[in-house]
């Protein structure tokens, strides 16, 4: 599809919500991602199959990355951690299925290489790896991985003393690898996704700075609740 081929300095929006919250309905997530693309935005990323097939439905020609949260007791893999999940949301319509590229053990005993394999050979599916080190961008660049994004960058044991936006990494990672990379994670401001640019990125994923009401929201009213309310003349 033509639509995967036009990221160079493309702003992508992850639009999402937290399970509990109003945002999180169909019809509000579809709202949003149109409202992304007609100002400027050149795909999505969405979670869930519904999530996907609705918005492929109201926005034909979008370019959507598409993955599925599901968790599992027995892993700390949650972004489609299994081949399953691929399938179905591949089969809802995205054009980039992402999905967990670190080195953590995934449920039911799956590898990242064979879901790859399969990936590419049964369904001739593109594949986004969301990863939190260069070796393991590395590792899932030579499994097949279309595209890299370091969406995981502070959220995994192995970085859990670092903090996103994972700046850090982009350069050595354009300097390593042929495919393309997305700077994913902790962007909060035009500035910065330019600074992410500027080091190598060749698009950036923006989500909880402009579609997560509820984060937004909550972080200005507790700032309100704990200023001083002393009055200075």
């Amino acid at each position: 599809m033509t639509r995967v081929h036009h990221l160079d300095g493309g702003l992508i929006v992850s639009v999402q919500a937290p399970q509990d919250s109003p945002c999180h309905g169909t019809e509000v997530i579809t709202a949003m991602a149109a409202a992304s693309l007609a100002n400027g935005a050149i795909g999505v990323r969405l979670n869930s199959p519904e999530h996907v097939a609705s918005v492929r439905r109201r926005c034909r020609e979008a370019l959507i990355i598409g993955l599925w949260k599901r968790c599992h007791a027995n892993s700390s893999v949650y972004i489609t951690p299994q081949y399953k999940d691929l399938v179905h949301i591949w089969s809802a319509g995205a054009d980039v299925v992402a999905l967990d590229g670190t080195d953590r053990p995934r449920p039911g005993g799956e590898d990242l290489g064979s879901i790859i394999t399969r990936a590419k050979a049964e369904l001739g599916a593109m594949v986004m790896a969301d990863i939190d080190t260069l070796p393991n961008a590395e590792q899932a660049a030579a499994l097949g991985c279309d595209w890299i994004g370091t969406t995981l960058y502070g959220y995994t044991p192995a970085t859990s003393n670092r903090q996103p936006p994972a700046l850090e990494l982009l350069q050595p990672l354009r300097q390593r690898l042929s495919v393309p990379v997305l700077c994913e994670g902790g962007i909060s401001s035009p500035q910065q996704a330019q600074q992410a640019m500027a080091l190598g990125a060749t698009a950036v994923v923006v989500g909880t700075a402009i579609t997560g009401i509820d984060q937004q929201v909550s972080r200005y009213s507790k700032a309100l609740a704990t200023a001083s309310h002393t009055f200075i003349q």
